[in-house]
């Protein structure tokens, strides 16, 4: 393949609805607003395959994205979000307690959530397949801030921790070079990668 970009976005704010499985919450509004205004956006133009997750919330701003571009998304489970079925949801207080436990102790399965050694693997199997199979172009990944983070971590060769995860609300990107996957930046809100030089 020739070189490119791989950007991972993380899909932005939704509907908190206790009644609804959480992989199956939709962007609020206002999530929806932030990913129809990237559409057109300069960074996302050399974009050539887009993959998402398989959840609803991440599904569907990759359909924005991919509506505006010409580009039909790839669903891909193996980039889910940690599998928190164990707790369902959990009023905020307690998500955050865990969230620290779940980065803090990445063996552990937090209250019985996924493993952070365990989501780390199986994200980073299926970024390695979806690399290795890039044509030209970009590649753009829509998923989520848990284990975004984790890919994140283990493309910089930096120890998993919560100090590296995604500005509140969602809809950061961080990005790697490709096919050799050296970063290029951290999470940042998508709307501010546009000021980046172009490669970036």
């Amino acid at each position: 393949m020739t070189g490119g970009v791989l950007r991972y976005l993380s899909h932005p704010q939704v509907t908190i609805d206790p009644a609804i499985p959480v992989p199956r919450w939709s962007l609020s509004e206002t999530g929806r607003g932030r990913m129809l205004a990237l559409c057109g956006s300069a960074w996302l133009g050399d974009t050539t395959a887009i993959l998402t997750s398989s959840e609803t919330k991440a599904c569907e701003a990759a359909a924005i994205l991919g509506a505006a571009s010409g580009i039909t998304p790839v669903i891909d489970a193996d980039l889910d979000e940690i599998d928190r079925s164990a707790t369902g949801y959990v009023p905020m207080p307690r998500h955050e307690a865990l969230a620290d436990a779940f980065f803090a102790c990445p063996e552990a399965r937090a209250d019985g959530w996924e493993a952070a050694t365990d989501v780390a693997a199986r994200g980073m199997r299926a970024l390695r397949r979806h690399v290795a199979a890039q044509g030209r172009g970009d590649l753009l990944i829509v998923g989520h801030g848990g284990i975004g983070t984790l890919i994140w971590c283990a493309v910089a060769g930096l120890r998993p921790g919560r100090q590296h995860d995604q500005p509140a609300g969602g809809g950061a990107v961080w990005a790697a070079r490709l096919p050799d996957l050296a970063p290029l930046h951290g999470w940042m809100p998508a709307e501010e990668v546009a000021a980046l030089p172009t490669g970036c």
